[in-house]
């Protein structure tokens, strides 16, 4: 990996040089534009819409287009001379419980690397962020753009997720329910019933992208030159709801034999207790759901000396053995 920004983590007088890499990257099935008679690349060319004539990248700028059609541009130059602060620094502002900070406000996420002479006060900061169960909010430009964002303890690295600022966020008032609805008690106790017929521990291991496997498939025959057949489907119409509580009792019937089916799969030598009589599967603690931290670094965690028994001897970087 190859690193996107370098700076500095800044709160108060210290300083920490890091390096920030993209932690993601999309899989997504990719495609090109082509003719269809003859499968020639479709290709765009950038032509001026005021004389006709193709514009060399070296000659675009940026323009900003006012509400009566005018257009502002603007230069390398005039976004070279904005005030930006941080654009060398992650600047803490402050530190908030994880579980303040709602799910749809986070953007991107970038891992941080330290420099060689900072891994002291790196860990330092990682160990008192996981053991505090709280986020640093901070301020960092990115790719010319400031941006707020939240720094936190992800096992033994730290991470920095950019937040979308408040109004870009949507307002959904107005695609809530606008009729009062009255819902009975028997058919929360049955939609209840369904939620925890499917408890379980999340583990994203387990899922795949089903799409993404069936083009490669369908490119694979096509290339070989075999007939390419079609995919069942679910042939339900997900029409009106005429008795919500009977729907409901049968997906918890559903969900309970095809976990049954499940369980004599994967232990066939055992008796297996029946379905109704299993127990939901406890969900992890929301704090360490929340941020992705806790588990991780328990499980690499070492047994911790004080700072009297140190004796010189450093911290080590990273909590999984070598």
């Amino acid at each position: 990996m190859r690193p996107i920004w370098k700076g500095t983590i800044s709160f108060g007088l210290v300083a920490i040089p890091v390096s920030l890499y993209t932690a993601t990257e999309a899989r997504d099935v990719s495609f090109r534009q082509v003719h269809e008679a003859d499968g020639g690349r479709i290709r765009y060319k950038r032509v001026c819409e005021l004389d006709g004539e193709e514009v060399p990248y070296s000659d675009i700028a940026k323009g900003y287009e006012l509400p009566g059609g005018e257009m502002v541009v603007l230069s390398s130059e005039d976004f070279s001379n904005l005030p930006l602060a941080s654009s060398k620094e992650i600047d803490v502002v402050e530190f908030v419980p994880a579980d303040q900070i709602d799910p749809m406000l986070y953007s991107k996420a970038y891992y941080a690397e330290p420099d060689k002479s900072a891994v002291k006060p790196y860990v330092l900061m990682r160990d008192t962020l996981a053991d505090s169960e709280r986020v640093a909010i901070v301020k960092v430009t990115l790719r010319s753009r400031e941006a707020l964002g939240v720094l936190r303890a992800h096992g033994d690295v730290l991470v920095v997720h950019t937040l979308l600022w408040p109004e870009e966020v949507r307002d959904a008032a107005s695609l809530a329910p606008q009729t009062e609805v009255t819902v009975r008690k028997q058919e929360l106790a049955m939609a209840s019933s369904y939620i925890d017929s499917l408890a379980a521990d999340f583990d994203p291991s387990e899922f795949t992208d089903e799409y993404r496997a069936a083009v490669e498939e369908l490119v694979s025959a096509k290339t070989a030159g075999r007939e390419v057949t079609g995919v069942e489907t679910n042939a339900s119409s997900g029409g009106e709801v005429i008795d919500l509580v009977e729907a409901l009792r049968a997906n918890v019937k559903a969900a309970k034999e095809k976990r049954a089916g499940q369980g004599k799969r994967a232990q066939p030598a055992k008796d297996e207790e029946p379905a109704e009589d299993k127990q939901p599967a406890k969900r992890a603690p929301r704090g360490g759901a929340k941020t992705g931290q806790a588990g991780t670094r328990k499980t690499a965690a070492k047994p911790r000396t004080s700072a009297a028994s140190e004796s010189g001897t450093s911290r080590r970087a990273s909590r999984k053995p070598a």
